[in-house]
C-alpha cells in the first residue's frame, strides 16, 4: 500500500500519492484564493507540510481529504495574508475538471450557460465557492467533505444548502434558470 509505504519514510510513495491528487488540489487551492495565481505555490507548500506530518496520518482513513484539507487551510491562510478578494478563474479549474471526466450532464451544458454560471460562482464568498467546487467540481462524497472541511456532516450539509441557494438566486436573477 502507497500509504503505508510513505508513512515509513518512502519519499517515492509519498510523491506517488500527491502526484495522484495534485489536479484537484490545485483546483480546491485556486477556488480558495479566488484565483490560479499562486495556486501552484499553495499546493507545494501543501504537500511540504503533509509529508512533514505525514507519520501522524491515520492510514486507515482517505489520504485525499485530509491532503485536501491541508490545501485549502493554506489557501485561506495565503489568501487572508495578502488580504486580497479577486474573482474566481473557475473556466481553468474547470476545463482540468471537464478533461479529466465529461459526464453527460457537463456534456449538455452549453458555453453560454458555463460561462453565467462562471460569474455567478464569482459573485459567490470563498467559503461558498469552496463548498460547491468541492461537491460538484471534485465530486466528493459528503464524508470526503467532512474530512476535508473538518466540520460536521450537518455542517457539510447547511452550507451546501446554502451556498447552491446563493448561487440559484444569483442566476435567477440573471434569468439564467427557467423557473
Amino acid at each position: 500500500m502507497t500509504v503505508r509505504r510513505a508513512q515509513n519514510g518512502d519519499a517515492d510513495a509519498y510523491g506517488d500519492l500527491v502526484a495522484r491528487h495534485r489536479p484537484a488540489a490545485l483546483r480546491v487551492a485556486t477556488v480558495v484564493l479566488g484565483s490560479a495565481d499562486g495556486a501552484d505555490d499553495v499546493v507545494q507548500q501543501a504537500t511540504e507540510r503533509a509529508w512533514r506530518s505525514f507519520a501522524s496520518f491515520d492510514a486507515a482513513r482517505p489520504f485525499r481529504p485530509w491532503f485536501l484539507r491541508i490545501v485549502a487551510n493554506g489557501a485561506r491562510n495565503d489568501r487572508r495574508a495578502r488580504d486580497r478578494r479577486a474573482h474566481l478563474e473557475v473556466r481553468a479549474a474547470h476545463a482540468g475538471m471537464a478533461q479529466e471526466s465529461a459526464t453527460p450532464e457537463e456534456a449538455a451544458v452549453s458555453d453560454a450557460d458555463r460561462q453565467r454560471v462562471v460569474a455567478a460562482l464569482n459573485l459567490l464568498d470563498g467559503d461558498d465557492r469552496l463548498v460547491i467546487a468541492l461537491r460538484w467540481f471534485e465530486q466528493l462524497s459528503e464524508a470526503e467533505m467532512v474530512e476535508t472541511l473538518d466540520v460536521p456532516a450537518g455542517t457539510v450539509k447547511s452550507r451546501l444548502s446554502r451556498a447552491m441557494g446563493r448561487l440559484r438566486a444569483v442566476l435567477e436573477a440573471e434569468g439564467a434558470v427557467n423557473g
